[in-house]
């Protein structure tokens, strides 16, 4: 077990994370020159086209140093906010970690955060600076930067190159000189942590653990604590670039186990793995249940398809153990879920990974964050209100509470100003403001979850030049003026395209709907109005106008009267027309409510 290292990689989304550990996964021989290519742990081709990595992969490599030989279990880490909980669980299955800063950018919020999250649990940081190679590198600069985060010496930061392969040596020599060894006792019963799982549908669900004590072996009759289900492993492996199935896996080590399981449901990341014949009486603590924080609808395009995405949202939920899901049905659009999300890339993600992975096209309707409402019947009483629809009347209403954040940005002492109004717009309130050094600023904002759902990234971005890093956490639910502003299409109202919004606010979102509605409703037979409407009252109004039939075109010559007649007639037609007649909503409706300030 002394030859045995655990540690996961630390960086802010592009740092060079992937290409680091390509670089270490080649310099140790476990993948040959033939089987290399870049972003190798990025198994996905979403992961491969956007260039960032949104589920935590883990590989063992063999290395061998100072005549010895050691297992290093590396596990890589997504470096995007929305992901934050895949990062927590590598975490909990690891002692040490590398963080990486690369050295053109500093460092960034979401370094920190993932910083913090690594000292919580006691793991042993090795800084290294990445991207030393390149023109706009400033090592000295941005090495101070990590000795002031640190406090440690500038000596222990490693200076390397994932591109050219630089410094890795270095990095593997501190992985296992600093990194300490796994603690456990081989001959306690078996006790491990299930930090991920993948649904293969040929063998059902496999599972990845790191033993903490004891040894799981094949053939073995385990248990899974959380479900009490009993099960035998009837394959047990450590995870190269494949599957390497072992005869055994021993307190310290990472490794898969595929029991047969085909019902998604029953295996819960962060649960205890033990011996059913001789239990361990000490379940693994450490996980929290993920808090969601942007809800949306997901419909399937037929509602016949609905049991079909009901398993194909299970076996996604194995993979991605942040995705949380209730049923729900919509006047609009039948029946569907409704699910939580981490923020706006998670949904993306998801909406994406449903489409290519199982082949389902769904609709994705407006998403909300979950709010606090309270009745004039019961003041003390919550209601958890996850879906605008489910709001009760205005004149029963008391009061409504929204969650709030905490948000940091840290930003280029240039673009303060427009970040600034920014921020204000969403409704934001400065709480400090840090120079970090004379170039670079820590803006620290106390803001609505609502307001940074939709665009508020991308904003960021545009504003800051993409200068700005953003990273945020929840600090409890206040009190706000909140409207629900519902839309109705021909006089009914379309459930879908509900938004809760703050009071100040709905007059001009109201509105902005409406002109996006009519740009996007196909025009029908007749005139479809489109309203939007805090309880009874209209606050906008848009009209898609009829197609028109030239009835008049036989009418050549003679008198007026002849062609009022049947323009009178033709008008009838179109009312009783209006009055059974069906609007449909293109797909494309649903998203673009999103994108209101294009």
């Amino acid at each position: 077990m002394k030859n045995i290292r655990n540690f996961c990689i630390i960086a802010h989304i592009d740092h060079g994370k992937s290409t680091l550990a390509d670089r270490l996964l080649g310099h140790t021989g476990t993948v040959t020159a033939r089987e290399e290519q870049a972003q190798l742990l990025d198994n996905m081709d979403l992961e491969r086209e956007r260039g960032i990595t949104i589920k935590s992969h883990a590989i063992q490599m063999d290395y061998i140093y100072e005549g010895e030989k050691y297992v290093l279990n590396l596990i890589d880490t997504p470096g995007h906010v929305d992901f934050s909980y895949e990062v927590s669980r590598s975490i909990a299955a690891c002692e040490g970690a590398l963080l990486i800063v690369d050295a053109a950018q500093s460092i960034q919020a979401q370094t920190i955060s993932n910083l913090y999250l690594a000292l919580e649990n006691d793991l042993e940081i090795i800084p290294v600076l990445n991207k030393v190679d390149l023109p706009g590198a400033n090592p000295e600069e941005v090495t101070d930067d990590i000795v002031d985060l640190l406090g440690c010496e500038a000596e222990e930061v490693i200076h390397a190159s994932g591109k050219t392969g630089f410094g890795v040596e270095n990095i593997l020599k501190a992985i296992i000189e600093r990194v300490p060894a796994p603690e456990g006792n081989v001959d306690e019963p078996l006790q491990a942590l299930i930090f991920d799982s993948v649904y293969n549908s040929y063998r059902g669900v496999e599972t990845y653990f790191r033993v903490l004590n004891g040894e799981i072996k094949k053939g073995q009759r385990i248990k899974f604590m959380a479900t009490d289900n009993e099960y035998f492993a009837d394959e047990v492996g450590t995870l190269k670039l494949t599957q390497a199935p072992k005869q055994s896996i021993k307190a310290g080590d990472v490794g898969y186990l595929i029991t047969g399981i085909k019902t998604a449901s029953e295996v819960k990341v962060g649960d205890t793995i033990t011996d059913a014949a001789q239990p361990t009486q000490n379940i693994i603590d450490g996980f929290e249940d993920v808090k969601p924080m942007v809800f949306a609808g997901i419909y399937p395009v037929d509602t016949e398809d609905y049991e079909e995405l009901r398993n194909s949202m299970e076996k996604l939920q194995l993979n991605d153990a942040s995705l949380v899901f209730a049923p729900e049905s919509s006047a609009a659009l039948g029946f569907g879920f409704r699910c939580g999300f981490l923020g706006m890339l998670h949904l993306e993600i998801i909406q994406e990974r449903l489409e290519r992975e199982f082949d389902m096209t769904v609709i994705t309707t407006v998403p909300n964050v979950s709010y606090h409402a309270f009745t004039n019947k019961n003041p003390d009483e919550v209601l958890l209100v996850n879906n605008p629809s489910d709001l009760p009347e205005p004149s029963k209403l008391n009061r409504v509470e929204e969650p709030f954040i905490k948000a940091t940005i840290i930003t280029k002492s240039d673009f303060v100003g427009p970040v600034m109004s920014l921020c204000i717009e969403k409704r934001g309130q400065i709480t400090n403001q840090t120079y970090l050094t004379p170039e670079r600023v820590e803006l620290t904002f106390d803001m609505p979850l609502a307001e940074i759902v939709f665009d508020f990234y991308d904003r960021l971005k545009t504003v800051s030049k993409g200068y700005a890093s953003f990273d945020y956490h929840p600090i409890g639910m206040q009190a706000s003026k909140l409207v629900k502003v519902d839309v109705l299409l021909n006089g009914q109202s379309v459930d879908a395209l509900s938004a809760l919004i703050h009071a100040d606010n709905a007059y001009g979102i109201g509105k902005k709907m409406c002109e996006k509605l009519r740009q996007l409703i196909p025009r029908q037979q007749f005139d479809i109005p489109i309203q939007a409407a805090i309880g009874a009252k209209i606050i906008s109004r848009e009209t898609v106008k009829a197609l028109r039939k030239d009835v008049t075109a036989k009418c050549y010559g003679g008198d007026i009267s002849r062609k009022r007649k049947l323009l009178e007639k033709q008008k009838k037609g179109k009312k009783r027309m209006r009055q059974v007649g069906n609007v449909e909503i293109p797909q494309e409706a649903f998203m673009a409510v999103l994108k209101l300030n294009d």
